[in-house]
């Protein structure tokens, strides 16, 4: 049983993998973005059958009858409705969408303690917590580096416009660049924060008691995915570059660092 449970691990994180590549397709219309993920939740597809199928062989029945076997079946329909929407209609929008529900719903049921015994569970849910703080914390790093390239795009659009040419000019980059790795870091780091969040409400519910969406903390980090969010749909769909998206993005690594540093505080289990 507990090596069936690192296959359980394996697939979440290959699941994982898929919804990143699918965000780096829906971001930059990546086609080779889009078949590495189409190849991943097709293995994932293939290792949600198979562990669907031994378990109707080890029950003898049609295993949807325990909330865990009803998680599993769910998130297998929906990687299955994924792969037939990617192959035949192309909605790539949709596609992304409904990934990110099945990874939720595959969190829930790999995590979930009722098929294991206590101390596995126990295991799984430190880990859980490892593998949600590790991303939170990866994710920061590159809002962090996103927000470097938005201070050195503004020191030089502040030099250009003084016409201070020199070689201070010359070391920072041109602001095209900067706008670019600014924008390109943020499209890991929304991702990443994404998955972060959904394993941490998973932990929560499955070990705070009483847990409510509206902790400070909770809040927070959703207002700071929402205003990163925000930045990439204004970057990427409405093509919106230069000094006022570097101002954005500097809000919202300010709003990073509230929710960090003083939310965290105020939290009723992040403390």
């Amino acid at each position: 049983m507990f090596e069936m449970t690192r296959w359980y691990e394996l697939s979440l994180l290959l699941h994982a993998s898929s919804v990143l590549f699918y965000f780096i397709d829906f971001l930059h219309h990546n086609r080779k973005a889009n078949r590495i993920a189409f190849g991943l939740l097709s293995i994932v597809w293939g290792m949600q059958t198979c562990f669907f199928f031994f378990r109707m062989v080890e029950t003898g029945r049609f295993p949807v009858l325990t909330l865990a076997e009803g998680l599993s079946f769910y998130a297998w329909l929906l990687i299955t409705l994924s792969l037939a929407i990617n192959g035949w209609l192309r909605v790539d929008f949709l596609v992304f969408f409904t990934n990110v529900l099945a990874f939720f719903i595959l969190s829930l049921h790999t995590f979930a303690p009722t098929p294991y015994t206590v101390g596995i569970a126990e295991q799984l849910m430190s880990e859980l917590l490892f593998i949600h703080i590790t991303m939170a914390i990866l994710s920061y790093g590159a809002f962090s580096l996103s927000f470097m390239f938005s201070l050195l795009y503004l020191l030089q659009y502040e030099l250009l416009k003084r016409k201070k040419w020199g070689k201070r000019l010359w070391r920072i980059g041109d602001l095209a660049k900067l706008d670019d790795l600014a924008y390109v870091l943020n499209g890991v780091g929304v991702p990443v924060l994404l998955l972060s969040l959904i394993l941490g409400i998973v932990w929560a519910y499955m070990k705070v008691d009483h847990f409510v969406l509206y902790d400070a903390k909770v809040l927070g980090s959703f207002t700071v995915f929402a205003a990163y969010s925000f930045y990439l749909y204004r970057r990427a769909v409405r093509g919106m570059q230069g000094k006022e998206m570097a101002y954005w993005n500097i809000g919202s690594f300010l709003i990073l660092l509230i929710n960090f540093f003083l939310f965290g505080t105020l939290s009723q289990f992040h403390f």
